[in-house]
């Protein structure tokens, strides 16, 4: 089995079996029929993947791989906020009529910053700091903006990034408010593994562990039948990423220069409700 499956298992088995319910309390989140969406959560979850060993992709449902890519690229170097950039629609119900999802994610990033060095955004000051000061402490994003959240139509959930260099390894944290542990769990893990290998390969470092830090880990209530068949499928061996070496630059990399090979996986379809 692969290490992500291990991690997913037991997380949704905890979360199902030790988990504190809202049912008493209002919720904001609704189902698209009005009716309040409840959830079963843990507090405090911290998942540590070794992404020199193996790519941290779930075989006991599929991911689907080049999508997350895509919204990776959509947000860290398109830096945008604007579904009219994105080739999947999984942002459309945030969406305004402009396509705009407000002052989130990607347009917080980049945002310049004056600095002693000169002025950069947040994407931009970390590919700096990696090749200038790979000892600092400091290298992190953040787009959990207070000024901005009132222009958001979505508050960030993955939001904040915290990266350190041990050696000559890359290693990052990554802080999450929420996490819809069946919807985006591995979706996010996914795509923050594959940040870490870029912005390790342009800055002539090893990549090392992604630490996944959430808050509010929660599986909602119509989504526990499809958990519980999820867990219980067949589960394969991770497959092996592959990545175009030839690229020195961050924006350079496209969806395509990242491929799985020998991605065996439950291929059943679910039909997953999104709780707005």
């Amino acid at each position: 089995m692969s290490k992500a499956d291990e991690i997913f298992i037991q997380n949704m088995k905890d979360i199902l079996n030790n988990g504190v319910w809202d049912t008493d309390l209002p919720v904001r989140p609704k189902w698209s029929d009005g009716t309040p969406a409840h959830t079963v959560k843990k507090f405090g979850i911290v998942n540590r993947y070794n992404l020199s060993e193996e790519f941290p992709i779930l075989t006991v449902r599929k991911t689907f791989f080049k999508s997350c890519v895509d919204e990776l690229l959509w947000i860290w170097q398109k830096k945008s906020n604007n579904v009219k950039d994105l080739n999947s629609k999984i942002w459309n119900q945030w969406a305004d009529e402009n396509g705009s999802i407000g002052k989130a994610y990607g347009y917080q990033l980049g945002i310049k910053h004056k600095y002693r060095e000169g002025e950069f955004d947040q994407v931009d000051r970390v590919l700096y700091d990696l090749k200038h000061n790979p000892s600092s402490r400091r290298i992190m994003t953040n787009i959990y903006n207070f000024a901005d959240l009132h222009e958001m139509n979505l508050y960030p959930c993955a939001y904040s990034m915290t990266f350190n260099v041990s050696g000559d390894t890359l290693n990052g944290i990554l802080n999450q408010r929420s996490n819809d542990m069946l919807t985006a769990n591995n979706w996010n893990v996914v795509q923050y593994s594959i940040l870490l290998i870029m912005l390790a390969q342009v800055s002539g470092l090893k990549v090392g562990e992604l630490v996944h830090v959430i808050a509010d880990a929660h599986i909602y209530d119509r989504h526990i039948p499809m958990v519980e068949d999820i867990i219980a499928q067949k589960q394969f061996a991770a497959p092996k990423l592959e990545v175009d070496k030839s690229i020195k630059n961050f924006y350079d990399f496209t969806v395509d220069s990242f491929k799985l090979t020998d991605y065996n996986c439950n291929d059943k379809k679910y039909q997953i409700p999104v709780a707005e």
